[in-house]
């Protein structure tokens, strides 16, 4: 007797978290009803449960999908060995995805939405704090690995300029959304990159 073959997904899973992604992108955790993320996933609400849960398990499966692509994207540019041109590349490739989504506005899905809940939604909080911290950790790792090959001055600190070069994404990902010229925010990241390379000798 054969086996029963199984009814295939009606659905692709990554194309619909991708638009979730853009719903959650677009109007914050807060504002995003169901019926939007239904409407651009193409799924009802009983299939969005059963894939993904609740609405706050759809904005965390939207933020692995956001930092998994951010992740993609830049570590590239994090493997030059070239520290100024690895830096840069990093924003660049950053401010690029935060400016793709078509008409969504740009921004990072984490840095610009998961703020406004996180004083209410203690979830929401300890999940920006890890993505705080894995940024910090991105940064720091970079620079100790610069200071290590003799790409970085030795008296510098990786763990200090790691925290400012965090704080220039936390700014860059703002700008972007405010819609800042993107000869300003450039200028932010030269300024920001040439403090971390120090003086030329």
């Amino acid at each position: 007797m054969s086996r029963r073959v199984g009814r295939p997904r009606a659905y692709d899973p990554d194309a619909a978290v991708g638009r979730m992604t853009e719903v959650f992108r677009e109007v914050g955790f807060a504002r995003a009803s169901l019926d939007e993320i239904a409407q651009a996933t193409g799924m009802n609400r009983p299939s969005l449960y059963a894939a993904f849960g609740d609405k706050k398990a759809m904005y965390f499966r939207a933020i692995d999908h956001f930092s998994a692509e951010m992740r993609a994207r830049v570590e590239r540019a994090l493997a030059d060995d070239d520290l100024g041109r690895s830096l840069a590349g990093f924003f660049a490739a950053a401010l690029e995805l935060y400016r793709a989504g078509g008409d969504t506005p740009p921004s990072c899905l984490v840095l610009c939405t998961a703020p406004a809940e996180a004083a209410d939604d203690a979830d929401i909080r300890a999940r920006l704090g890890q993505t705080l911290a894995e940024i910090d950790g991105v940064f720091v790792g970079r620079l100790q690995r610069a200071r290590a090959a003799g790409t970085l001055r030795p008296d510098a600190d990786p763990e200090q300029l790691g925290l400012l070069l965090a704080a220039t994404l936390h700014s860059v990902a703002l700008r972007a959304r405010a819609g800042q010229p993107q000869a300003q925010i450039d200028a932010l990241v030269a300024g920001a990159v040439a403090l971390v390379l120090g003086p030329r000798a």
